[in-house]
């Protein structure tokens, strides 16, 4: 595997040293800590920035997957896209009517409650709005239900409030009040804003512009500013209990309103969820993933570094007496190594990138001279990128390949424990969103699934006991793996996976060892570096997670376009209705983006 992720490769050296050697670690501690294991778990924990930021904001963020899940979900997408059924709009209409009301009876309320003139004056004029978008417009009973009980002091787990006995309980429901309300005006200040770009892409045409216009104007996304100012300035003096009430309030009131635009009824065919339309006697969805920085927060090669480096023996504890079989070196010299191994990396791997990308200053060396791309790249075919692709990543999987035996050479992975690298594993810390995802994927006994991961990790072991710790056990791991003796790394390795080209190739095995049954295979691939890019071209939907600049800079080069995921729905969802074969079989040259693990989970699983 890479001695580091193409996304570091472009920091100073300096900066990816402190990967290695800091006191940093990126593995979570656990109850049953074993303090034999001295990986140091102290000091793991991400450090929380200064509260810079009002509760409002910091909610929205904490609850962000709602308001992705609400943005994907077929109504949405529909109405987005300008072919929603205009009979399914007009249903929404007369149920939001009716919840617009609820929303200004709640302010009433609020406004009776609140203490301080200021604060009734934002109520006051936020009330009004709401007065004036019910006269634009000329299961929504949970949520009404739900704010109205809020309003009036029936806080569930909370006692006392519903009397209403004295002024500090007042204000304190004025608080929940307006926190049940939030997360709606800043949903749709969101879904406003996120629509906008996609109608000015259709120009006046849209049938449904007046809505996006109107959720995504100044006026309105003010108003969500205001009402935010608002919740942060009543929820000062709240005690930790009472925000911890404020948050189930703005949680509930978020699942709430993606509830509501779950309960649309769509009587029309929709591109999302893609499991929705997998028949599982037909067809077989087949996930495919990477894993370092596509699933971790961290590259699995740092976490071996780390391993290696708190377990090895300092000069003076070595007593030859009691060695292991299999001897690790002073933790001196593995660092001195791992420096060395690590600087000339990042430099090689600087230069083949800008080999790839037709840099004249990559000439200067002769290891990566490419002369053959100045012409390839400019016959301007699918087949012909596809081919010079290719034939650059081959130059890069040479250079992998060396990378890998320098490591091997070196001895800096001999000595590693088996049962640390299990309880590393148990305590790597994965994507927000992405364990939940194969958990549900993999436990959905209406899909006919199958799960791959393809990664270039040096050790099988500390991939499988982070699946394992997250209850998954099924999926199929195609990875390098180390060699052992009883316990202990010999410091060898099965080299199984080391390039991008022997990433397409088990992708093409596991392919052709699935085309023996009658129905049709759908193939996604998801991937985060320039070492995914064939797979994400190859698959029928190919998502990139994250902002690879190197993986960007070279799929450009090569005439690959970047589609953000939820604009490509869009546009996929508005060529079906027009009578265009719908089909998610691939097209050379395009690779959807997302920024979360929420995007694809709304996309693959729905909600």
């Amino acid at each position: 595997m890479p001695l580091f992720s193409n996304k570091l490769l472009f920091v100073p050296i300096n900066t990816l040293r402190s990967v290695f050697f800091s006191n940093r670690s990126y593995i979570r501690p656990t109850k049953n800590y074993n303090p034999n294991f001295k990986i140091l778990v102290s000091s793991m924990t991400t450090t929380q920035r200064p509260n810079e930021e009002g509760i409002a904001k910091r909610l929205w963020v904490r609850f962000n997957k709602e308001s992705i899940l609400s943005l994907y979900t077929p109504f949405v997408v529909s109405l987005a896209s300008g072919n929603l059924k205009l009979d399914t709009f007009r249903q929404y209409i007369a149920q939001d009517v009716h919840f617009l009301k609820c929303f200004a009876k709640a302010y009433e309320l609020a406004e009776e409650c609140a203490d301080d003139d200021d604060a009734k004056v934002s109520i006051t004029e936020l009330r009004q709005s709401v007065l004036e978008e019910l006269n634009m417009h000329g299961s929504f009973c949970q949520y009404t239900d739900f704010l109205l009980a809020t309003a009036s002091g029936k806080i569930e787990g909370v006692k006392g409030l519903a009397s209403l006995a004295t002024p500090f309980e007042k204000t304190k429901v004025a608080v929940y009040t307006i926190g049940a309300m939030v997360p709606c005006m800043r949903l749709y200040a969101f879904l406003g804003n996120e629509l906008q770009s996609l109608v000015d892409n259709n120009g006046n045409h849209h049938p449904y512009k007046k809505w996006i216009d109107n959720y995504s104007s100044d006026a309105f996304q003010a108003a969500a500013l205001q009402i935010e100012d608002l919740l942060d300035k009543l929820s000062v003096s709240l005690t930790g209990e009472e925000l911890d009430i404020l948050q189930k309030l703005y949680h509930q009131a978020m699942k709430l309103e993606l509830e509501f635009f779950l309960a649309q009824p769509i009587d029309q065919q929709i591109v999302v969820p893609l499991s929705k339309e997998q028949n599982p006697r037909q067809n077989r969805l087949m996930i495919f993933s990477d894993f370092d920085l596509t699933c971790t927060v961290v590259d699995s090669c740092a976490i071996l570094a780390e391993i290696a480096l708190v377990t090895t023996p300092k000069l003076d504890q070595i007593q030859p007496e009691n060695q292991n079989q299999v001897a690790q070196m002073p933790s001196a010299d593995y660092r001195n190594i791992w420096e060395a191994l690590s600087r000339q990396y990042a430099e090689e791997h600087e230069k083949i990138m800008e080999c790839m990308l037709g840099d004249q200053k990559g000439k200067s060396s002769n290891l990566f001279v490419i002369p053959w791309m100045l012409w390839m790249l400019l016959l301007d075919t699918y087949a012909r990128r596809r081919k010079g692709l290719r034939k650059a990543l081959e130059q890069l999987s040479d250079f992998e390949k060396r990378a890998n035996m320098r490591v091997i050479e070196s001895n800096v992975l001999k000595g590693l424990n088996l049962e640390d690298i299990t309880r590393a594993g148990e305590r790597l810390i994965f994507q927000d969103g992405c364990m939940d995802f194969f958990r549900c994927i993999m436990k959905d006994e209406r899909l006919n699934v199958d799960v791959h991961v393809l990664s270039y990790c040096w050790c099988g072991d500390l991939i499988r006991s982070a699946f394992s710790s997250g209850g998954i056990h099924d999926l199929h791991l195609h990875s390098n793996e180390f060699i052992y003796e009883g316990l202990i790394s010999t410091g060898e390795i099965t080299r199984n996976m080391e390039s991008p080209i022997d990433k397409l190739q088990a992708f093409i095995d596991i392919l052709k060892e699935h085309d023996q049954w009658d129905g049709k295979n759908l193939t996604v691939y998801i991937g985060d570096s320039v070492g995914d890019l064939l797979c994400l071209l190859e698959a029928d939907i190919g998502i990139l997670i994250g902002s690879s600049t190197s993986l960007r800079r070279v799929g450009t080069h090569f005439g690959v376009s970047f589609v953000p995921l939820f604009p490509g729905l869009v546009v996929k969802q508005r060529e079906h209705v027009e009578g265009k074969f719908f089909s998610w079989k691939r097209v050379f040259g395009i690779v959807y983006t997302v920024s979360s693990w929420a995007e694809i989970h709304a996309f693959i699983v729905g909600s």
